[in-house]
């Protein structure tokens, strides 16, 4: 993937922004200057959560207390920490943990759907009901797109088909995404993941531009080299052009989540999520943007 030309524009003094500036490199800091456009009033606010798999060594109780520590309020469980076969004591366990914490559940996954059945489909559609999800993240092959579909209709649950990258035969891009949900229902579509977009050689801001009301969901991240997955670091230390997706996901009405998936450090995740939810919100108040 080319990196992208940015030009020179002003750049919103924040305190928020300020303090991400702060705890960069001066490098960094600099390029974010020439990333960031002038804003002269408040957008719909972009809604910052985190996917559970950042927080995979860690239970469902703990996970929670660090996602409300990091100051977010949305997350979206992996089945590590709500699995498939829970019972209805601790869907409504769950249920009495998230609110206590002042978080709310937007979605679950990434669910892989095996069986193009409609016992293996509904299965995940259940599960989804019962832990009150409004959207399922998944992988599948193509041709079980269609079953979703009927089942997304019928249970009215958003679909996030996620991409993984050039390893991913099925969907390695969000393009072959929004090929593959032309003219399906509109609660069929995309989650975007941001480091498996670069590597795809695809770019993320023109995806989220011609993807638009498909987006259903995003994990966030970041990397070094768009070529290696390896190259993940937090966020804002790398060469993702987070402040242009964020100002295009503005611009295309976007409602859903954006979702950080911090794969790295996965036994003291804490402090590199700390730093890429400081960035994030640096970046989203030198946008003008409001954050919830």
């Amino acid at each position: 993937m080319m990196e992208r030309s940015i030009s020179r524009r002003q750049f919103m003094a924040s305190a928020t922004a300020a303090t991400v500036l702060g705890s960069t490199s001066r490098a960094h800091a600099q390029a974010l200057l020439g990333t960031i456009a002038t804003a002269h009033s408040p957008a719909e606010p972009l809604k910052l959560g985190v996917a559970s798999y950042s927080l995979r060594n860690f239970s469902r109780e703990q996970a929670i207390e660090m996602t409300r520590s990091l100051g977010a309020r949305y997350i979206n469980f992996k089945s590590v920490h709500l699995p498939y076969e829970a019972s209805p004591a601790e869907f409504a366990a769950a249920k009495s943990q998230l609110a206590a914490a002042g978080l709310q559940l937007v979605g679950g996954g990434t669910i892989t759907f095996e069986t193009d059945t409609d016992d293996g489909i509904k299965k995940y559609f259940e599960y989804a009901r019962s832990a009150g999800m409004p959207t399922i993240v998944c992988t599948c092959k193509p041709g079980v797109l269609p079953r979703i579909e009927k089942f997304a209709r019928q249970y009215d649950i958003k679909i996030a088909v996620h991409n993984h990258g050039p390893e991913d035969e099925n969907f390695p891009s969000p393009y072959d995404v929004l090929k593959a949900v032309k003219g399906m229902d509109p609660r069929m579509g995309l989650c975007m993941d941001l480091g498996h977009t670069v590597r795809a050689g695809t770019d993320p801001v023109q995806a989220v531009a011609d993807a638009g009301s498909r987006v259903h969901d995003m994990h966030a991240k970041d990397l070094r080299d768009f070529k290696s997955a390896e190259s993940q670091c937090i966020v804002g230390e790398g060469k993702i052009p987070i402040a242009e997706i964020f100002q295009q996901l503005r611009a295309v009405g976007y409602s859903g989540y954006v979702n950080l998936e911090y794969e790295i450090d996965p036994d003291n995740p804490m402090p590199g999520m700390r730093q890429s939810f400081s960035f994030m919100r640096g970046v989203l108040a030198g946008l003008g943007t409001r954050r919830s």
